[in-house]
């Protein structure tokens, strides 16, 4: 469908909601990218069929003469070249006590949004109209496949049984003098049972809640089909699963008084449900901060993930370089990158959609090539390929930036200088930087001597084959979660050139404490473009970490490579 198409069935698209707004009585009505679990990656995009954007972070208003987008910094260019004709975007940050809206009454689904986002963003200025019957869903319905059936996790990929994470939960409920939690992340409820779904297009996650009481009894609420698994291989019995469509009966049965709610995950829709009778508790879900730290079973399966995930990478980029020598396009190059990751039986699907940018095209932080529209490579360009893998045993994540041909002295220094920060991250010493926050700092820091900066966080948190974004660690410029041992995080720093060029080095690295000292390893296994790399601009000990890098890069996947893929790794030594 060509661009004019897809904006002509937009625009009627909003006159069919607009035209709904009288029915109502409301003067707009909000819709969210998320689904009403609240996931990153929903199967369902409300947002990308009433504002074609198809980014995985926004919210659209439409009222009754104007339409607005809200989306982050990641995504600036790439909204603007979806739907920025016919919406006004506006930054995330800008919403808060927006003066935009004044005065209004907004319709809302409550599935689909918290209390706590209404708080923030509406309420002091605004009215409020909670409409069960998504308008969205009236004017388009999404048909999805929705019978894959949910399946447990062996204890020797997992390293945990659920009993003992439900022993946890129970001792901190009796702890807090609390009854139930009601665990709304579907994210959540994968690893504290050790199960996982197929509900995500790039994530394992199941898409279920569950109730567990501080005397370790569970409600398991999801479609009963999906869930039988689990009742057969007796993660739960049969009377510990539940309908969706019966959670206020069967929640209306419990005895006790009161139960945690995560208000930043839980919809109005359950919250309303639950305090009709028990009294709320406003707190994180504890289950975040217990799955953000990685056992060491997780660990040794995350390092084998990605010592095969490397060995792909690495051919593919071999491949780009030295053996293909016809034009070929992004998605193509991304096909092929995913072809080698396929080589590998344990291998699943990718982690989240491909980036790969040639040229302008990876000044888009978030950038997705389309068969209709992408850009066939430029090899006097440089080329930004950002991708990972779900495997059986682990989740990926990796950002390598590629030049074919000899690049100009102002990326070489650009990119030198994200290398720097890269570097500076991955020595952080972790018992006096033990925040996002100053952790953030040290890899902006040489870019800023240039007044150049990057508008995404430093590091976002990793699951095990689970979400490839988690929290609530992160390396970003207001994160004060400390940093500790078992966690994953990503090291991406980069730099962006609106319409010219985008710079990003990403690895994976987790937490490792050894005696006293706790510090970030790698997990990532895959060279860093040395064609790139102004080397005048390197200390010492700069050039001795890339040097011992790619000697553990060389250690670990050379056993996977072709006489010819060795040989050029090699050189990186």
């Amino acid at each position: 469908m060509d661009k004019i198409s897809k904006k002509n069935q937009m625009n009627k698209k909003i006159q069919i909601l607009r035209s709904k707004f009288k029915k109502y009585n409301i003067d707009g009505y909000v819709i969210p990218k998320n689904d009403d679990y609240f996931t990153e990656y929903s199967k369902i995009n409300r947002l990308k069929i009433i504002s074609n954007f198809s980014g995985s972070a926004g919210l659209a208003i439409i009222l009754k003469n104007k339409n607005y987008l809200f989306t982050d910094g990641r995504y600036t260019i790439q909204s603007q070249i979806e739907s920025g004709k016919d919406f006004k975007i506006i930054s995330y940050e800008k919403i808060i006590n927006c003066n935009l809206f004044k005065n209004l009454t907004l319709g809302i689904d409550p599935k689909l949004f918290t209390y706590d986002q209404i708080k923030k963003f509406f309420i002091k200025k605004n009215k409020i109209k909670f409409i069960d019957n998504n308008l969205i869903d009236q004017i388009k319905s999404e048909k999805i496949i929705d019978n894959f059936p949910f399946f447990p996790l062996n204890k020797n990929i997992v390293g945990e049984s659920y009993n003992s994470k439900i022993n946890k939960i129970s001792k901190y409920l009796k702890k807090n003098k609390c009854d139930y939690l009601f665990v709304s992340s579907p994210e959540n409820v994968a690893w504290i049972l050790n199960i996982r779904g197929a509900d995500g297009p790039n994530s394992p996650i199941p898409n279920s809640r569950l109730v567990i009481s501080k005397t370790k009894k569970i409600l398991l609420i999801s479609k009963i089909q999906k869930a039988k698994k689990l009742i057969k291989e007796k993660i739960i019995k049969a009377n510990e699963l539940i309908d969706i469509n019966d959670f206020q009966e069967k929640i209306f049965k419990l005895k006790g008084n009161n139960f945690i709610v995560d208000d930043k995950s839980c919809s109005i829709y359950f919250e309303d449900i639950i305090k009709s009778k028990f009294k709320i508790i406003k707190r994180e879900d504890p289950i975040y901060l217990l799955k953000a730290i990685k056992n060491k079973t997780e660990i040794n399966n995350m390092i084998n993930a990605h010592i095969l995930d490397g060995a792909a990478l690495t051919k593919f980029i071999y491949w780009m370089k030295n053996v293909n020598k016809k034009k070929i396009n992004e998605v193509q190059a991304q096909n092929k990158l995913e072809s080698f990751r396929k080589l590998n039986k344990n291998y699943l699907y990718p982690s989240f959609e491909t980036i790969a940018g040639s040229g302008k095209n990876g000044a888009i932080v978030h950038y997705r090539a389309k068969k209709e529209s992408c850009k066939i490579i430029n090899k006097k360009e440089i080329f930004l390929c950002d991708s990972g893998g779900q495997y059986k045993y682990g989740t990926t994540d990796v950002t390598r930036t590629i030049c074919f041909s000899k690049p100009t002295k102002l990326i070489k220094d650009i990119f030198t200088k994200v290398l720097k920060g890269h570097i500076a991250v991955a020595n952080t010493n972790l018992k006096r930087d033990n925040i996002g926050k100053k952790i953030d700092a040290r890899a902006r820091k040489f870019l800023k001597k240039s007044n150049l900066d990057y508008s995404h966080g430093t590091g976002h948190g990793v699951g095990f084959f689970l979400n490839v974004h988690e929290g609530p660690q992160s390396i970003s410029k207001f994160n004060k979660v400390k940093i500790k041992p078992g966690m994953i995080l990503s090291n991406e720093p980069g730099f962006y050139k609106k319409d010219k060029f985008g710079i990003r080095i990403e690895n994976l690295v987790f937490v490792k404490k050894l005696n006293k000292n706790i510090f970030f390893e790698n997990l990532t296994v895959a060279p860093i473009e040395k064609e790139l790399i102004n080397y005048n601009l390197l200390t010492r000990l700069e050039k001795n970490y890339l040097f011992k890098y790619h000697l553990n890069v060389y250690s670990k996947i050379s056993k996977y490579l072709n006489l010819n893929e060795k040989k050029w790794l090699a050189s990186f030594i």
